[in-house]
């Protein structure tokens, strides 16, 4: 496929890129406990980027029978678009090898296994005494190639399985609801744990009490603290910084994190939920170190943006399929604490699950307020009450600059391989 569209453009153009690729996918949703979704699919297409007279030009198509005109339409289309010289395609450099990316497992899964599976995770749930309000399974396999006129030519295949489950509980007029989820490169999801967790967790927020308003120390669980740090790591994106959008744009090699912390977008990771061998332009994948000891080291960048402010691109150049062009994306962020703090150290504190509301955060300031879920008073140490309804107000860039990571699991929720954090001095608002 690759090589038909290379005849039909490298004549015609100044330069080109061909990005090829092919998905297999189960996804089964329940609506309660009923299974209400069901979906197998095989997906194939190509996406040709061509250069010309320094504009761009972009067509893609899932019918490989039309390689030759979608080939021709991406040549017509730089005529859409204005001259920019910035527009250039990966450069071939060494590719590094990733280990343990594709589980074979996936070769054998089908429909059936799958729906069984979900329907024991709902029935593990309903045996713990909770309602299921929805639950959901996917199982994903994917290949890609991508191919360019500097002689780029790097292949990519992985797999990836994902669950999750949201439950409702009641007892004596009073309601509690949970979710949570999980994800692997390896069809080894436990269901069982994540039933048990999400119940225990519905359970245990049952007969919550007030808060009274004042400043506290909060723990951010998994989901809670990723909802949070979207919004501080849009300030590494390396368009968002040449465009003033970005509160970190003069602060290089100034401390703007715990001195503590490090944290790295790292492509390469071993079993990470986006490990690649390359970004979606073709540029072989390197670890980036945006935080270091505290310091702001980098930013990330593709190739355009990178020639726009003449820095090098960091591999972050990342595309969700055929149908799109690259965009800055991280890969896997490791946060990196050179030493945690026990839960036990926290005199008076709150733990909240997840938060609601963290995409109203300000981009560029990083003041936000959130909705507390699932939250928690902590006493000397001790997690205790459920909280009734609370709302927790701070910034983000002041946060991280004295958080500490809890010692707990590490876990990879999205791009975040983090462990539960702590937060200093947030304002907790109770409410009744």
């Amino acid at each position: 496929m690759a090589e038909k569209a290379k005849k039909e453009v490298e004549n015609k153009c100044d330069a080109f890129e061909i990005y090829v690729d092919e998905s297999k996918s189960i996804e089964l949703d329940s609506k309660q406990d009923e299974l209400n979704f069901a979906k197998e699919e095989i997906e194939t297409g190509i996406g040709i980027r061509v250069i010309k007279d320094n504009k761009i030009g972009f067509a893609f198509t899932s019918n490989l029978n039309k390689i030759s005109e979608i080939a021709k339409q991406s040549i017509e289309n730089t005529k859409l678009n204005k001259v920019d010289e910035n527009y250039s395609f990966a450069e071939v450099e060494t590719v590094k090898d990733v280990h343990n990316v594709y589980d074979k497992k996936f070769n054998d899964l089908n429909l059936d296994e799958s729906v069984e599976l979900l329907k024991s995770v709902i029935s593990q749930a309903t045996d713990s005494g909770c309602e299921v309000t929805g639950s959901g399974f996917s199982a994903t396999a994917g290949k890609s190639l991508i191919l360019n006129s500097n002689g780029v030519s790097i292949e990519n295949e992985g797999t990836g399985f994902g669950m999750g489950l949201s439950v409702t509980i009641q007892n004596e007029g009073e309601i509690a609801t949970a979710y949570n989820s999980t994800s692997s490169r390896f069809y080894d999801l436990d269901g069982e744990k994540l039933a048990t967790e999400v119940c225990d967790l519905a359970k245990n927020s049952l007969n919550a009490k007030p808060i009274e308003t004042d400043n506290y120390s909060v723990v951010l669980d998994y989901y809670a603290a990723t909802g949070l740090l979207q919004t501080f790591l849009n300030a590494f994106d390396g368009e968002n910084v040449r465009r003033g959008r970005s509160i970190l744009k003069d602060k290089i090699g100034i401390e703007i994190t715990n001195p503590k912390l490090s944290i790295i977008d790292n492509p390469l990771l071993e079993k990470g939920m986006y490990t690649t061998k390359c970004d979606g332009e073709g540029t072989v994948s390197k670890a980036t170190e945006l935080i270091k000891n505290g310091k702001l080291n980098s930013f990330i960048y593709d190739i355009y943006t990178a020639n726009k402010v003449g820095a090098e691109t960091t591999s972050n150049g990342y595309r969700g399929s055929y149908l799109t062009t690259p965009m800055i994306s991280q890969s896997n962020l490791e946060f990196k604490f050179g030493e945690m703090k026990d839960m036990s150290e926290i005199d008076k504190g709150v733990l909240t699950t997840s938060v609601l509301g963290a995409h109203t955060a300000n981009p560029i300031s990083g003041d936000f307020s959130v909705e507390a879920n699932n939250a928690f008073k902590i006493e000397k140490g001790e997690i205790t009450d459920p909280i009734n309804k609370a709302m927790i107000s701070g910034n983000i860039f002041e946060i991280m600059k004295k958080v500490e990571g809890i010692n707990s699991e590490i876990k990879q929720y999205g791009p975040y391989i983090i462990p539960k954090l702590l937060a200093h001095n947030l304002r907790v608002v109770g409410q009744n």
